[in-house]
């Protein structure tokens, strides 16, 4: 077991909470993620005290929560240490060193379990290759590609946005990027911006480096609350609301039809822009349209290909309300990351003109209802949320269990997942975690890693869910 001091510095973010609790927080999630390993000493109170610009009874006070919580423990004359998992019932022959660790914190689409759709996306990044000419190894796109790029976004996002026009469109690399440059152009350091209570981390991350404060808006099984919406709109005046109003990240609520029309009606009434992440949109089979169809002049509506296509696709496609707007961006982006990456980019436009991006949905999203279909056979009736189309899911922990303890003792039989800390704004943490049915390399490993979430699960009485 290791014993070494490690040179540990929290990420506390915008300190939305009391700086003790945000450190506590911290190391529960460093600890869930393996950033921090049984037998670590956390650097000495003092030390990460001066390191933070806190006074030391408040690191003072942020360790014996730590030790409250079951984290961490101190011995005399040595220093704090991170603890070891609680025991449990299970006994395997395996040291860790042998077991092959099934990522299921990170959301990545499952592999299609027919051959042939992975060869028609080999095939294309071959034919691309042997299409390209000297020049476009030496030089930056021209105006042309640029067009082209915003048809193959406007053909792309066409499924879920009928009226989409290409030169609203801008090609960003990833929806991280698209992220920071429209805060960039929507908000200022100290400005407000609100999103779900638990929402995606990088959103939580790109304000906390701009220096926003992020508010949380109460939801429930149907997504964003109508009514709390209104409230914190009118009481903060935000300056945008950051949503992912279908198959949400990491709960997999999806708004109502009349919940949007009420959203895109509030946001219209307090002139707040909507930056509607509809990267899971196109798994879904049925679902109402986006934001962006019932406010068109308030929405960015980013539609991105990593989740729903691939992951080395880092493309979205933003379409701004406005060329005026879809100018700003294009200028943020600029000053940000340039331009998405040029083979990408190609990439991304063969697959999507040939059809075969339309090919790998449908099998994504047929793999995805396969595993859904072993989660609802194995785990306990009732133990998580989710939907048919989605390769995440929410699983609430039963009574007697903690976020930490449950992340350790799966990620000891080979599991990681990622623990409710990371997706929450505001002072309440749910104790849950998110699972992405997309990490196991096939059905045959979906079912083993399942197995093992059930007979962890199958410790404790579970609560009432569902798959829908």
């Amino acid at each position: 077991m290791a014993s070494e001091t490690v040179a540990w510095k929290p990420e506390i973010g915008s300190r939305d909470k009391p700086a003790y609790l945000a450190i506590a927080d911290a190391i529960a999630s460093d600890v869930a993620i393996g950033r921090l390993m049984p037998g670590h000493r956390l650097p000495p109170q003092r030390t990460l005290a001066e390191h933070l610009g806190l006074d030391l009874t408040t690191v003072t006070r942020a360790y014996n929560e730590a030790r409250h919580r079951g984290l961490v423990e101190a011995r005399v004359g040595q220093g704090t240490f991170v603890r070891a998992p609680v025991s449990t019932r299970f006994e395997d022959k395996a040291s860790a060193s042998e077991l092959r660790l099934v990522d299921m914190g990170m959301n990545q689409p499952p592999l299609p379990a027919n051959p042939k759709i992975i060869e028609s996306l080999r095939q294309g990044l071959i034919a691309l290759a042997e299409s390209l000419q000297p020049h476009d190894f030496l030089r930056y796109p021209d105006a042309r590609e640029t067009l082209e790029n915003q048809s193959a976004g406007a053909a792309w996002l066409h499924q879920r946005l009928p009226d989409v026009s290409p030169e609203r469109i801008v090609t960003c690399p990833g929806t991280q990027s698209a992220l920071l440059a429209l805060l960039t152009i929507l908000a200022r350091p100290g400005d407000t911006v609100c999103a779900e209570t638990l929402t995606y981390p990088g959103f939580k991350a790109v304000a906390a480096q701009l220096g926003l404060r992020v508010i949380g808006i109460p939801m429930d099984a149907d997504g964003l609350d109508p009514g709390a919406v209104r409230a914190i709109f009118s009481e903060h005046r935000p300056k945008a609301l950051y949503c992912i109003p279908t198959l949400q990240n990491p709960t997999t609520a999806s708004l109502t039809l009349e919940r949007r029309c009420q959203i895109a009606r509030l946001a219209r009434e307090y002139a707040v822009p909507i930056l509607e992440d509809d990267i899971y949109g196109p798994l879904a089979a049925q679902t109402p349209p986006p934001l962006a169809v019932f406010a068109p002049e308030n929405v960015y509506y980013i539609g991105s290909l990593a989740k729903c296509l691939s992951p080395i696709l880092r493309i979205a496609y933003v379409m701004a309300p406005d060329t005026r707007q879809a100018w700003r961006l294009g200028a943020a982006l600029r000053s940000t990351a340039l331009i998405a990456s040029p083979l990408t980019a190609a990439v991304a436009r063969r697959w999507i003109f040939d059809g075969t991006a339309h090919l790998a949905l449908d099998a994504i999203r047929e793999e995805a209802v396969a595993r859904n279909r072993l989660a609802t056979e194995i785990l306990p009736s009732g133990s998580f949320i989710g939907k048919r189309d989605a390769f995440h899911m929410w699983l609430p922990l039963p009574e007697g269990w903690n976020r930490v303890n449950f992340a350790a003792c799966i990620r000891a039989r080979g599991i990681a997942a990622a623990t409710s800390d990371l997706f929450a704004v505001g002072h309440n943490t749910p104790e849950a975690l998110r699972i992405c049915l997309g990490a196991p390399i096939d059905r045959a490993e979906t079912r083993h890693v399942l197995e093992i979430l059930a007979e962890t699960l199958g410790q404790f009485p579970s609560g009432p869910s569902v798959i829908i």
